[in-house]
């Protein structure tokens, strides 16, 4: 047996290990949060034929991140991450043609201005900005568990809901348009006519949604967590791992978004 090379081996691993600065990209999930759905209801003041709903979610929502991290501060180290999480809702518009005994069915999909997402099913999209200082315990060789808070920026997408799409409907040209679409109908050439004349109106409806959600803007609030994780590296090796679970609060969120609050970081990268 080579007793120099366990020697060597143990001294390796006993020794202190840290990296002066860090960057590296993680999986971030969110835990807890999920949306309420919105109820089948009609959306014009002028007509009960123009009709909307939404789906909510309550699964896990799909994230990553970025972060950068100090460590040769005396007694602190000091994060800095960006986190995005998403997830999908279904949202359709019904448009229903009195003369016709099937109602029109429009999925709608946006696209939202300030998100990474293109013109898609809709999508809630949570992004958050981290400032940590953590307090680590040094005496472990190769890991760094630490406990830290910090403060955090939170941006979020608006929900497309009955009351946006209401406000949309109620316009000049829309209003002419469902005037113009139910005006009666007596012979088959009408009936033809007259439905061609509301499949354009949900087309036109659908487009005026798209190019206004375009148009909202991010929701920003400033909030806190607090965080518990570890660093894993190993001397000389300019590589690191690490893993945090943070609890988030404060941050503010649309009505219909009920929070979990809790998103865990599983990464690696680059630690010199």
């Amino acid at each position: 047996m080579n007793y120099k090379i366990i020697a060597a081996a143990a001294a390796f691993l006993a020794t202190q290990s840290f990296a002066i600065i860090g960057i590296g990209g993680h999986y971030a999930p969110g835990f807890g949060t999920s949306m309420k759905a919105g109820p089948k209801a009609v959306v014009s003041k002028k007509s009960d034929d123009i009709s909307f709903s939404h789906e909510g979610f309550d699964e896990m929502m799909q994230g990553f991140g970025f972060k950068l991290w100090v460590d040769v501060l005396p007694k602190i180290d000091v994060e800095a991450t960006f986190n995005i999480q998403f997830a999908s809702y279904d949202a359709s518009l019904y448009v229903n043609n009195p003369n016709s005994a099937k109602e029109s069915v429009i999925p709608l999909e946006i696209e939202v201005g300030g998100s990474p997402f293109a013109k898609a099913t809709p999508k809630y999209v949570s992004m958050n900005g981290d400032l940590s200082i953590t307090l680590p315990y040094t005496k472990l060789p190769v890991i760094r568990p630490y406990i830290g808070a910090g403060v955090t920026l939170f941006a979020n997408t608006f929900v497309l809901n009955r009351e946006f799409v209401s406000g949309l409907v109620d316009d000049p040209t829309i209003d002419k348009m469902i005037k113009d679409a139910a005006d009666g109908a007596l012979s088959a050439a009408d009936i033809q006519e007259q439905a061609d004349k509301y499949e354009k109106l949900g087309q036109a409806l659908k487009e005026r949604i798209q190019d206004k959600a375009m148009d909202e803007s991010i929701n920003t609030s400033i909030g806190g967590h607090a965080l518990v994780g570890f660093r894993l590296k190993l001397p000389i090796i300019p590589i690191a791992a690490y893993c945090n679970f943070k609890y988030y609060f404060l941050g503010e969120y649309p009505k219909e978004i009920d929070a979990g609050n809790m998103t865990l970081e599983v990464g690696g990268g680059l630690a010199i």
